[in-house]
């Protein structure tokens, strides 16, 4: 259903906003570092203690002033409000199910598992330098990505030296790499 039939507080609309949070593919785990999982405790932690507090005495200052049906501190505390409880419904749910994964105490450390940070050239001869991370913790600015993304799977396992394909719109990509390294324990 379009959202232009919606109203922005029906469940309708709420189920349709989780609806595109990313989901879990089916027969995974939900995989995730320790610093990673403690992101997501101190946004959690921040959205419960400082953010919706802020937005609750504004909207009940809002409330007091009379006529709300005109009254924009009210309309939208409302909608940051209802923003800010899902968010924190989809952060509680995720940490639930979260294993956490400590790169540190990876063993093998010649071969490229969760929380490695590799080094590799490409096909167009550009060196690259990722950190297989968890699915909730991937951000593309840090250079982590989620050890479900195709890069992650293709380096997966691989060993410096090893030749590994990428599979990409465009086409095959070989993927050369160069090192591994795992946090300091």
């Amino acid at each position: 259903m379009s959202k232009a039939f919606t109203r922005e507080d029906s469940p309708a609309a709420e189920l349709d906003d989780e609806a595109a949070l990313p989901p879990l593919p089916p027969g995974t785990r939900n995989y995730i570092t320790p610093a990673g999982w403690q992101r997501l405790q101190d946004e959690l932690r921040h959205l419960g203690r400082v953010e919706r507090p802020k937005v609750v005495e504004t909207v009940s200052w809002a409330a007091g002033n009379g006529d709300r049906s005109e009254n924009g501190d009210y309309i939208y505390g409302k909608r940051r409000l209802r923003e800010i409880d899902r968010r924190m419904r989809f952060l509680m749910k995720r940490l639930e199910i979260a294993e956490i994964v400590d790169p540190r105490a990876q063993k093998n450390r010649s071969q490229v598992f969760f929380g490695a940070r590799v080094t590799y050239v490409n096909g167009r001869d550009e060196t690259l330098c990722v950190r297989i991370v968890g699915i909730d913790e991937a951000r593309g600015e840090e250079a982590e990505i989620a050890w479900i993304s195709p890069v992650a799977r293709a380096l997966l396992r691989a060993r410096v030296g090893d030749t590994v394909e990428l599979r990409t719109p465009q086409g095959p990509d070989t993927l050369e790499i160069l090192k591994i390294e795992y946090p300091d324990a």
